[in-house]
């Protein structure tokens, strides 16, 4: 089966057992094989799971050699919101496939992203019908606050890690989700990396994969 999206994956040892999947989503620019290096640490702790990387549906404009999941070229809420919105549909369709593929329910699954992606996935294991296992973003925020409140239709555990040094999202945005997440009935946790610019850390890494653990 070919997925929808191009998409970097990495195995556990014993393929023929997999009762697990976690989904990456890159930042803006970024691809698959950037954020799969999360991997390298994770698998050695997380058996029978198997990671996914798809690159973004589109070319990035400022960077043809990587991704993006909607354009940042206008500063315009609704073109923005319109463009995440198409990348939403692409990857629910790409997250169905891989429900198919590897014979796994959502709560099998954990969306996991940073940056842009790190809104990706916030979008979509909020506004799916069936509860994903968890939510991890790295330095995002929240897109579109009262259209993601309209769509809500689950409420799966959050963690959320900022670095309090982020010069391209603002630490402000970890704050403002964790708000908005707990006003709607969201078991949200966050975590603000000291001194840590616009990046994952060992330490966020480290943290995530406890998160992990915690929930599968």
């Amino acid at each position: 089966m070919t997925f929808c999206l191009d998409t970097k994956i990495i195995e556990p040892d014993n393929a023929e057992k997999i009762d697990n999947a976690i989904i990456l989503l890159h930042g803006y620019g970024g691809d698959g094989a950037d954020i799969s290096m999360l991997s390298l640490n994770w698998k050695r702790f997380l058996k029978n799971t198997i990671f996914l990387c798809p690159n973004g549906h589109q070319k990035c404009l400022v960077n043809p050699s990587g991704f993006q999941w909607f354009d940042l070229s206008k500063d315009d809420e609704e073109y923005i919101l319109n463009e995440a919105r198409v990348a939403e549909n692409v990857l629910h369709q790409f997250i169905n496939e891989v429900k198919t593929k590897y014979n796994l329910s959502s709560s099998k699954i954990v969306l996991s992203g940073f940056s842009q992606g790190c809104m990706m996935a916030l979008n979509l294991g909020l506004t799916s019908i069936e509860k994903f296992n968890c939510i991890i973003g790295f330095s995002g925020k929240i897109i579109n606050k009262n259209d993601l409140k309209k769509r809500m239709k689950s409420f799966p555990n959050i963690l959320l890690i900022h670095g309090d040094a982020d010069e391209v999202v603002p630490v402000s945005n970890i704050l403002e989700a964790k708000d908005f997440l707990i006003r709607n009935n969201i078991d949200v946790n966050t975590q603000i990396i000291k001194n840590c610019s616009h990046h994952i850390p060992v330490e966020a890494s480290s943290l995530a994969l406890s998160y992990i653990k915690k929930n599968l």
